[in-house]
């Protein structure tokens, strides 16, 4: 077996398993965040669940660290109540990103299990752990059973040659990769890195790569751990581990052999972190802002990277420079090193540990017509505010933020450049539309078709990151694609029984469960794509909404406003319009049997 095939069968009870199998899998680390954690407990409570493991059990409060909007303090209020009430761990507001808590703190190690309400849990793959981003309902079931279902995916290996050029990091690593694969050629698949470049990175450089596996919609990019990263969780976890790795005879579905000699900096440009270019393509656009931060590049070695290009330099005039580290840990040595200072002497905001700028809950975020270089690992639009943002490196960003435009450390002018803007942030609408009642839950639908052309929509196009404070389902159909360009009013036009065909990886992205319960709340019966994002695909299984998979539909011929008839159990569809026909993936029995129970619970 190779590891993830390994770490599953380890955790089910199981000597061996293959690509496709659908197994329980205790889960060691069980951990929700204040983003998705009053849906926890609201699930828990209305199933009357009780909690299997309070040593496994955890709540990280990473979204908004400073408590500083009221939907969120109360958000953070309720679990801390609940925790209480229970006994469960709370790594509260001064701690710091949940994922990164769960390797500094040991409670994740090579060969282990997790899953969070964050999208970003595939983080552990940087020591070669199995975490997972789930919706609330996965993560309430895995609280109470200490375990979930989970399908064993297919693995690709990649083999990389060469030596990394000096002048490549690790987050240039990964958008080289980005560029490579895009967003979804290794969609749902597990990927394993082998071959010496790999085994010379450093954890810090493991965990930025690792965490935009997300981006490229794989489950999850697995390090078979160095002897560094061994000693490190051994030092966490307070005991001996085994080292994981790949049986000689292991199967893969996709071997790659990649040259890393040939990768350079690189950027990410605005609305779509696998829109990554050579960085010269982008060379000296100007900029207004520019932030250091998220789960992918706020370790230590990122702020001493950091360090380096602003000692002794100003920001730019006009220009905001916003750093925040991923732990208290981290700001800590960034104090005991004298790294705060320069960062206070260059002009920088210094924040507290958290996500910052990606959640919408702390520093981070810009506003229209804002340009933003950035070290997060999206750049969805309105993801990190209504501005645009582009992705670098952390030396690339602090380089740009110094000279008032992008470029890189080794290029930076004597003189920044200095510019006067002015915008106007345009007036806020959204569609308010009293929710509408849904229907029963029938194996046969019939419905108009919306066909939206589109790859890759995300879920903050689906249900905005500014909407996540929303709890109750029947509010949140209203919002649904009002950040998708061409369907702002889709929410208004939108009738109970619609039925939405897109194209790949629809739903990539969050974990956030609105993005499934809107369309629920629309009445929308069925959503049909080339393929699904892997949390979204969950999520909306186990809430019991219809969603399908196909390869071709040119058979049927289905246009918008067309009417079609689906049946779930057969794949048959059918344009009733045009009298033609085509065939599409059934539900799995796993879906079958959820869809016919009303739901997960």
């Amino acid at each position: 077996m190779n590891i993830i095939e390994k770490i599953i069968a380890s955790h089910s009870g199981k000597e061996t398993v293959k690509p496709g199998d659908i197994v329980d899998i205790e889960i060691d680390a069980r951990v929700a965040r204040d983003f998705g954690g009053p849906n926890v407990i609201k699930n828990l409570e209305e199933n009357g669940l009780s909690i299997d493991d309070l040593s496994k059990t955890f709540f990280t409060f990473d979204t908004n660290p400073t408590g500083s909007d009221q939907k969120y303090a109360i958000n953070q209020q309720i679990i801390r109540m609940f925790a209480r009430k229970h006994g469960i761990k709370v790594f509260d507001i001064n701690n710091g990103i949940g994922t990164h808590t769960l390797i500094d703190n040991g409670l994740s190690w090579p060969g282990s299990t997790a899953v969070t309400t964050d999208s970003h849990a595939n983080i552990l793959g940087a020591i070669g752990a199995f975490g997972q981003g789930m919706g609330d309902k996965d993560i309430a079931v895995a609280f109470h059973r200490g375990k979930t279902w989970f399908k064993v995916p297919k693995s690709v290996k990649i083999n990389f040659t060469g030596e990394l050029p000096a002048n490549v990091a690790a987050k240039d690593f990964i958008l080289n990769l980005l560029n490579k694969f895009g967003a979804n050629s290794l969609l749902g698949y597990s990927v394993e890195f082998y071959g010496e470049p790999i085994y010379k990175l450093t954890l810090d450089q493991r965990i930025t790569i690792a965490s935009m596996g997300t981006e490229m919609g794989v489950i999850i990019l697995l390090f078979p751990p160095n002897d560094e990263v061994m000693q490190f969780c051994e030092e966490r976890t307070g005991r001996k581990l085994e080292k994981i790795t790949a049986d000689e005879s292991a199967v893969y579905d996709q071997e790659h052999t990649i040259d890393v000699s040939k990768f350079v900096p690189m950027v990410s440009r605005p609305g779509k972190p696998h829109d990554s270019v050579n960085i010269d393509e982008e060379r000296k656009v100007k900029i207004d802002s520019a932030f250091v931060g998220s789960c992918t590049n706020g370790r230590m070695e990122d702020m001493r990277e950091v360090a380096r290009v602003l000692k002794g330099r100003k920001v730019a005039p006009g220009v905001v420079l916003k750093i925040v580290p991923t732990t208290d840990e981290i700001w800590t040595q960034c104090l005991e090193e004298g790294i705060i200072k320069i960062f206070k002497d260059s002009g920088a905001l210094f924040s507290n540990a958290g996500c910052a700028g990606c959640a919408a809950g702390q520093v981070g975020q810009n506003g229209p017509g804002e340009i933003t270089i950035s070290t997060g690992n999206r750049n969805f639009p309105g993801k990190q505010g209504k501005g645009e943002v582009y992705l670098a490196s952390p030396a690339s960003v602090a380089a740009s933020a110094v000279a008032g435009y992008i470029t890189t450390d080794d290029d930076i002018p004597d003189e920044p450049a200095t510019f006067d803007f002015a915008f106007r942030a345009d007036e806020l609408k959204l569609a308010v539309e009293k929710p509408k009642d849904h229907a029963d839950s029938p194996l046969t639908v019939k419905g108009r078709a919306w066909v939206i052309d589109r790859d890759d929509v995300d879920t903050d196009m689906i249900f905005h990151n500014r909407y996540l404070q929303i709890t109750d389902p029947e509010q949140m159909g209203q919002y649904i694609f009002d950040n998708l360009e061409g369907y702002e009013d889709f929410a208004k036009k939108c009738k109970s029984g619609d039925i939405v065909i897109l194209g790949k990886n629809f739903g990539s992205g969050s974990s956030r469960q609105q993005a499934v319960d809107g369309f629920k709340t629309l009445g929308v019966q069925a959503i049909l794509a080339e393929s699904f994002g892997a949390i979204y695909e969950r999520n909306a299984i186990n809430a019991a909404f219809p969603i399908l998979t196909y390869d071709k539909l040119e058979a049927a011929d289905v246009k918008d406003g067309d009417n079609v008839e689906i049946n779930f159990q057969t794949g048959e569809l059918k344009n009733i319009s045009k009298g033609r026909f085509a065939n599409i993936d059934p539900f799995s029995e796993v879906q079958l049997e959820i869809y016919q129970n009303g739901g997960l619970f």
